[in-house]
């Protein structure tokens, strides 16, 4: 099923995209850079120039959001290191830094309600609800936080049962 919600604003992955591009960081051990590489290996399978192949122009995609990832913050860190011990005790960079982790927190919380959206309205929100997902989010987030289950166990056995919804429901 194609989600009518494209990645705005240059429509490199559907809504749909997104999401398992969320969902295969969130499955496999590793950071989540994986979503990173993955939409920039969609953005280049669905733009293909006229002079590469599908499979070319999507890997060239995932290679360079890798570098363009990574290549700043290592140079960051050689240009930054033999000052840390140095800023560790400037109480006006631990105030940048402390609202740059609240910044962090609001990006995760919107991420959250974005994709907590494209799951639980998959056509929008006139579109009807998949009330299936909708019911397994709540679940989980009370197998989390209530009962303090390990979050493998709630990912397996979430995984098993929408594996056996899908086989039985279609």
């Amino acid at each position: 099923m194609t989600q009518a919600v494209t990645a705005a604003p240059y429509n490199w992955l559907t809504g749909t995209q997104a999401v398992d591009g969320l969902a295969l960081a969130e499955t496999t051990p590793g950071p989540l850079i994986m979503v990173l590489q993955f939409v920039g290996f969609m953005a280049g399978w669905n733009n293909v120039p006229a002079d590469m192949s599908q499979t070319a122009s999507a890997v060239l995609g995932a290679i360079i959001t890798t570098y363009t990832t990574f290549l700043p913050s290592f140079l960051f860190i050689f240009a930054g290191a033999p000052y840390i011990e140095f800023l560790r005790g400037n109480k006006n960079l631990t105030g940048a830094l402390s609202g740059i982790t609240a910044a962090v927190v609001g990006v995760i919380l919107n991420l959250v309600l974005v994709f907590g959206a494209a799951v639980i309205f998959p056509n929008g929100f006139s579109g009807g609800a998949n009330w299936f997902a909708a019911v397994m989010s709540v679940a989980a987030f009370v197998a989390l936080y209530r009962f303090k289950t390990d979050v493998l166990w709630v990912v397996l056995i979430g995984g098993a049962i929408g594996l056996a919804f899908k086989l039985l429901v279609g």
